[in-house]
């Protein structure tokens, strides 16, 4: 008997076996896409929902209050807010009201609030009914990047996936600021993924730079950089993985922290690889002066914290440190070598240099070694060390915001996780070399510049190598801050005409462009300059000794 019919069978059989096949993928694509499109309907619905009711509660308190200065409260620093919340001079409601009113207006015009954070009212009145308890930030609004889980809210980071999973219960850290008397009262923007330095998402879109719109704000912690800079919050708690605290600070403005990575609790925070050990993320405050962010810490480093999260070391706020004013011995250096700053930041850097030999600290000569070898290949393997997969995986079915800029094509390269593994432990070794390097030069903080003022739009995820200034931190571990300084001006501009970089490629002659604050024949536009300091994790918690800040702060009128 001929098999040829049988075999002809099967042939049909499997062509109809595959066509169905396809026909079942699409249709699954379909509903995927589908499914993804109706999310992202949901989320937008949702902030406009949360911005209406952000406005209403606004309304009704100024109905009820037609006599408070909303631009006095507004304008007073946390230090002297604090205590007038607490000698009762001043509402914990009042406080709200005005920055929940202030936020509400700002975010119309540079998109920075993601979510309203309602039953910050409740909590307004159960602490009005035992303000002898009061706490460290009694009455004192504060805003969050959206990955800090509060509970009934969502924690997308900007990813349709993360839609519709609201979190059972708050973040440490957010029990912590409540236990000690803060309300927090927003969620503020982040870029997808939280892997950029800019600030856009399909979800919430992109938020803009309050000094100049045509600017980034930086990222990933963005939209608290652009809020506290425009007035909407006086104070915000961001995380910083490369540069995310410090990149917004610098570029609108702002000061802000990036401690180790193990000083304060991340339990309940949202975010897009578990487990990644080798570059650590670390949860800092950001605020519009330094007293702030230390007011910030005290709170944060309490029994409370180390209760919630007994993985943290029981270390509180040591203030013995932070007070401290012996003379300092400080590092510095105005270029890597490896990413060419704009001129202005090695103006900045000189500046702060100046200040702080006039108050009698010593400035040496300090440049860490191999700064290239740890951002070309230590850093990378580090953050990647299964080639991308992991992080690849949130983006399935999702559109990748422009934010990104070339990262996840690159992660879909082919052999990226042949010997990343073995990498995991070169960040320890390269850690200890550094440290060799401070002990010979016997340095208390090293000083270093930012990459440069806020970049344009778009930018920043198309020059993921110019984060060297700030991520080779989050390699070592070194708690390290930002202040602002100046603002660029128009001799800076035409200097900045003439950068080329160190290697004079494509990636160098842009930075130089997208630097510019201002247009060819415009005049500059505000862009704040930051400084940046750094220390060793043996002097832990003080990145921001008294006198060095000090005196890095007087340029910055």
């Amino acid at each position: 008997m001929s098999r040829e019919p049988l075999l002809g069978g099967c042939g049909l059989g499997g062509a109809a076996l595959a066509s169905c096949l396809v026909a079942v993928a699409v249709a699954l694509r379909f509903w995927v896409v589908r499914g993804r499109r109706q999310a992202l309907h949901k989320a937008c619905s949702q902030q406009e929902a949360a911005l209406e009711a952000m406005g209403r509660s606004v309304g009704v308190f100024r109905s009820q209050n037609p006599g408070l200065d909303e631009e006095t409260v507004l304008a007073l620093p946390l230090a002297q807010l604090v205590q007038k919340l607490k000698n009762q001079e001043l509402s914990p409601e009042a406080a709200l009201c005005s920055y929940l009113g202030k936020a509400w207006e700002v975010t119309k015009e540079i998109n920075c609030v993601t979510s309203y954070l309602g039953d910050c009212k409740a909590q307004l009145a159960e602490g009005a009914q035992q303000p002898e308890v009061g706490g460290l930030l009694y009455g004192v609004p504060i805003s969050l990047k959206e990955c800090f889980q509060y509970k009934d809210q969502d924690s997308t980071l900007g990813l349709c996936r993360n839609i519709g999973f609201p979190a059972m219960e708050d973040s440490v850290v957010v029990q912590v600021l409540k236990k000690q008397g803060a309300i927090p009262f927003v969620h503020t923007n982040v870029p997808q993924s939280m892997f950029s330095y800019d600030c856009s998402n399909p979800i919430f879109g992109r938020t803009l730079n309050p000094l100049n719109s045509t600017k980034s704000p930086g990222g990933s912690s963005g939209g608290e950089g652009a809020l506290i800079a425009s007035g909407g919050s006086i104070l915000g708690l961001g995380t910083d993985i490369g540069g995310s605290i410090r990149f917004p600070s610098a570029f609108c403005g702002i000061c802000g922290l990036k401690p180790t990575s193990g000083r304060i609790s991340k339990r309940g925070m949202k975010n897009c690889v578990d487990g990644q050990l080798g570059v650590l993320t670390s949860v800092g405050p950001m605020a519009r002066d330094v007293s702030s962010l230390a007011l910030c810490l005290r709170a944060l480093l309490s029994e409370d914290m180390f209760l919630l999260d007994p993985t943290v070391p029981p270390m509180p706020f040591r203030e013995a440190l932070y007070a401290g004013k012996k003379p300092l011995r400080i590092g510095y250096y105005e270029s890597d070598g490896y990413t060419m700053p704009s001129p202005s930041m090695k103006r900045a850097v000189l500046e702060i240099k100046a200040l702080l030999e006039a108050a009698g600290h010593t400035l040496v000569p300090f440049l860490p070694s191999n700064i290239s070898y740890a951002v070309e290949k230590l850093i990378p393997g580090a953050l990647f060390s299964d080639g991308g997969k992991a992080f690849l995986e949130n983006f399935k079915g999702e559109s990748v915001d422009l934010c990104l800029g070339d990262l996840t094509i690159i992660l879909r390269m082919p052999n990226w996780i042949k010997g990343l593994l073995s990498m995991l432990l070169h960040p320890l070794k390269y850690r200890h070399s550094v440290i060799n390097q401070w002990k010979m030069l016997d340095l208390d903080v090293v000083l270093t510049p930012m990459l440069s003022p806020a970049l344009t739009i778009n930018y920043p995820g198309k020059a993921t190598g110019a984060v060297s200034y700030t991520m080779l931190y989050n390699c070592l571990d070194f708690p390290a801050g930002v202040v602002p300084v100046s603002t660029v001006t128009q001799e800076d501009e035409k200097k900045l005409q003439k950068y080329r970089g160190y290697f004079g490629d494509f990636w160098d002659l842009k930075l130089g462009k997208v630097s510019l604050c201002r247009s060819p024949g415009s005049t500059p536009r505000l862009c704040s300059l930051g400084g940046h300091a750094v220390q060793p994790p043996h002097l832990i918690d003080t990145v921001e000794p008294r006198e060095l800040w000090r005196g890095a702060s007087v340029g910055s009128d």
